[in-house]
């Protein structure tokens, strides 16, 4: 669980990254799951967009996504989330 200074601090971060995933028609899928899994290895930061023709709703997609990974959802704002997890292996971010 992430304190509401390091949300603060991790949404700051995310202003500038550009979103690498998006969730369409089909869902969450567990290759889906699969490749939000890694990129939070790599990344650590990884922000996802919810596109209009999705069946679900953008809460319900990011919470499914994070209680699969073990993240913890740093902002959901409009069709946009931001998801965070601690690497094991490539710890870049520091949080205060």
């Amino acid at each position: 669980m992430i304190t509401t200074k390091q949300r603060s601090y991790l949404r700051s971060l995310a202003n500038s990254i550009q979103p690498i995933f998006q969730v369409g028609k089909g869902g969450v899928s567990e290759n889906m799951i699969k490749q939000f899994d890694e990129a939070l290895e790599a990344r650590e930061l990884v922000k996802a967009t919810v596109l209009r023709n999705s069946e679900e709703d953008v809460r319900d997609v990011c919470n499914q996504i994070a209680e699969a990974t073990g993240a913890d959802i740093v902002q959901i704002i409009g069709n946009k989330f931001i998801l965070y997890r601690e690497s094991k292996e490539n710890k870049t971010i520091i949080l205060p």
